[in-house]
């Protein structure tokens, strides 16, 4: 009897101390992202979270004392995942073609949260600062000046943050319908919109758009400019 009450106890104390924590930033970020996905940025609130977690919020708060918090968490998810491997490897050229593809890449298979990242201080953020230390590295090290940085930097991100969504577009976007001979011009060009190098409408003018914006970049803030 006084071994079965033991073993009791002992069984008691194990299953109020898990081996390890029900929560942790990880499974906070990805049950944030799920979030997003699913209902949108509205519906990732502390109580949907907690309740996709299976926690009480109060158990959520001990993690994390806001939704400004989850919200540094999931930047710095998808600020992580950004390729910054070519700067100080490939040419600038290249290596802002790299990290832009990449970049837009990432924020297109998360649209509910590009008005919130591209808003988000990055304060509290490593990752994100990490990727940004990265980039401008790379510019420093092609021979720009560290005032020219950040504008050129602003402006790519906000052509990127456009193409990400440019990328979810329906490929009949442009499809004048009924109201064709309205405008010729335009309907035809839409017809005859040529892509030789074989990728998808998106991608092609993506291609186009930043080849153009490092040209031009380069060509106005960049060394020797």
């Amino acid at each position: 009897m006084a071994a079965a009450l033991d073993e009791f106890r002992h069984v008691r104390r194990r299953a109020g101390r898990p081996p390890q924590a029900l929560l942790s930033s990880t499974r906070i970020t990805k049950a944030a992202l799920k979030l997003v996905s699913k209902d949108g940025y509205k519906g990732l609130t502390m109580a949907a979270l907690a309740k996709s977690l299976n926690v009480a919020p109060s158990a959520l708060y001990n993690h994390v004392s806001s939704k400004q918090d989850v919200l540094l968490l999931v930047e710095d998810h998808l600020m992580g995942r950004v390729d910054v491997s070519a700067f100080g490897v490939e040419p600038w050229e290249s290596a802002v073609q790299t990290w832009a593809h990449s970049y837009r890449d990432v924020f297109a298979a998360h649209l509910p949260l590009i008005p919130v990242i591209a808003l988000l201080p990055v304060t509290n953020a490593p990752a994100t600062i990490t990727m940004y230390e990265a980039v401008t590295n790379g510019f420093l090290a092609a021979g720009w000046a560290p005032e020219a940085v950040i504008d050129a930097v602003v402006a790519l991100e906000s052509f990127i943050y456009g193409s990400a969504y440019d990328a979810n577009a329906p490929e009949d976007i442009f499809d004048a319908g009924t109201r064709g001979p309205e405008a010729p011009n335009f309907s035809a060009a839409v017809a005859r919109r040529s892509n030789t190098a074989g990728l998808n409408d998106a991608d092609a003018a993506f291609t186009l758009g930043l080849r153009a914006m490092v040209a031009g970049l380069a060509g106005t803030l960049g060394p020797g400019a």
